[in-house]
């Protein structure tokens, strides 16, 4: 198979393989004859387009042609232009699914903490508290593996540094808060110490104001202002810690207290073909379980928000989804950036054109499922089922807010490979065989599988297996390369 029509209203075709000019192409009872050379995951037209008229993918408009187009043309950048405009008016036209949960058998094995909340790691964390002390968070960390990782179930102790808690105002202050409020409360850490200078912004008693109510074993506090040597005092609370957090055993957990995170980064031509359609299978598949998926990359929602916006499952989602797309669209106003610079020059070499494009494929990892909840920037899961979350495209920032939301694992799909890992376990699935055979260090699970003609029923149980073999302790490529960090969204001054 050289080229692949996606549905039938379209007006251009992906070509699976690179094409040659002059090159006689079969598209169901057609052949065209290829008018230049056309790269892999790019774009060539199936029929002649006119200018002004819409270049159709995935039955959808993804843009109009700025110029006439001929059957056999490539079609990108050049000849195409986005149709996006900057705040809309959006109507509820509900097209529900009303998904009924369905017997689901499967297990598999987590940590079910004190407070009934479930774990895919048993893991301790140090989290600073303002960045003057992420150097000795790392150096504790460092120095307490040497001493207590080997003995007991901890899977590991890791910090997590940032660049702020300190000379941020307003929002981004309570932003940075309640991020590292959300990771201090994950369950995939069996215990936490919070790590303190003592003159910052949000020195732990502030700090505490929004982290609220914690268990004071699983969680300990360390000002390095108000100690002789906080290195050896921190190496020492994580040894209460290990302690504490040993005591916890992995158990059979059903697949409806799984909450998964989905994100893309780096796509090409092929994401809304492969591996987004597949996470979108495996999403449907997890929530007729009675589990829970969100999605997030507002601004890669737009252009196909309304899709999203008519499976809201009542009026009020629906006016949360409004919302949600429209304060993102403000948020660059105010910026004066525009809305739609995007796709990215990587997606663009991979063969999306335009943002319409982009989000269409980019929207399907969220399934057919109704969307039962909109979450703001840090808030976390509540509902069962299919969740948006408010975050930027940007992808340590969009896995952090995934992380700290409450997802104990994220599938992030990819054309073009990426190596980067989060607080969570961080699934790197292949759009394309060709990136996985060759980041084959970064990459876990190919979904380019289906381009060779292997079917979306087959892949989905083997990716949901692969997620249950995750969830029950298998160590991902990224974790097993060490990639873990975080990024908090900031949108105003530093003083």
């Amino acid at each position: 198979m050289s080229i692949l029509k996606i549905h039938e209203r379209d007006n251009v075709a992906v070509a699976v393989d690179d094409i040659r000019k002059g090159e006689i192409l079969t598209i169901g009872p057609l052949s065209i004859t290829a008018l230049e050379d056309i790269s892999k995951g790019h774009k060539m037209a199936v029929k002649d387009i006119q200018k002004g008229e819409n270049v159709i993918k995935y039955g959808f408009a993804i843009g109009h042609a700025i110029s006439g187009i001929k059957a056999g043309q490539w079609v990108h950048s050049h000849n195409l232009k986005t149709n996006l405009g900057e705040i809309l008016n959006y109507e509820y036209h509900p097209e529900l699914k009303r998904q009924v949960p369905i017997k689901c058998n499967k297990t598999f094995r987590g940590y079910r903490r004190k407070d009934g909340r479930v774990g895919v790691r048993n893991e301790i964390w140090i989290i600073p508290t303002v960045s003057c002390v992420n150097r000795n968070a790392q150096i504790i960390a460092r120095q307490a593996s040497k001493e207590f990782l080997g003995a007991g179930n901890i899977e590991g102790i890791y910090e997590f540094t940032h660049p702020y808690g300190c000379s941020q105002l307003g929002q981004d202050h309570l932003n940075t808060q309640k991020i590292l409020a959300d990771l201090i409360n994950h369950p995939n850490t069996g215990g936490v110490l919070v790590l303190g200078l003592g003159c910052e912004n949000n020195n732990i008693p502030e700090f505490k104001k929004v982290l609220r109510k914690y268990d004071s074993e699983r969680v300990k506090f360390l000002v390095a202002q108000e100690v002789e040597d906080e290195i050896q005092e921190g190496v020492r609370l994580i040894g209460e810690l290990v302690e504490y957090a040993s005591q916890f055993n992995r158990e059979d957990i059903p697949l409806s207290e799984l909450v998964v995170g989905l994100k893309c980064g780096g796509s090409d031509g092929f994401s809304g073909i492969t591996a987004n359609p597949l996470v979108g299978s495996f999403s449907d598949k997890l929530i007729s379980c009675g589990g829970s998926t969100v999605l997030t990359e507002v601004p890669e929602m737009f252009g196909a928000e309304i899709l999203l916006m008519n499976r809201a499952k009542n009026q009020e989602i629906f006016e949360k989804t409004v919302k949600l797309i429209n304060d993102f669209k403000e948020y660059f106003m105010g910026c004066n950036q525009p809305i739609y610079e995007n796709p990215s020059p990587g997606n663009k070499k991979g063969g999306i054109t335009t943002l319409e494009e982009k989000s269409l494929g980019c929207t399907q990892k969220g399934g057919t499922s109704d969307v039962v909840d909109v979450l703001e920037y840090a808030e976390t899961v509540k509902q069962k089922g299919l969740n948006l979350l408010s975050a930027p495209g940007n992808d340590m920032v969009a896995s952090t807010a995934l992380a700290a939301s409450g997802c104990q694992m994220i599938l992030f799909t990819t054309g073009r490979g990426t190596p980067l890992g989060t607080a969570v376990p961080t699934v790197k699935i292949a759009t394309n065989s060709d990136i996985f055979k060759r980041k084959s260090n970064w990459m876990d699970f190919d979904a380019g599988r289906l381009l060779a003609g292997e079917s979306m029923e087959k892949l989905t149980d083997e990716l949901m297996q692969y997620v249950i073999k995750v969830a029950s302790g298998m160590p991902t490529k990224s974790e097993r390369m060490g990639f873990r960090e975080i990024a908090i969204f900031k949108n105003g001054v530093t003083l």
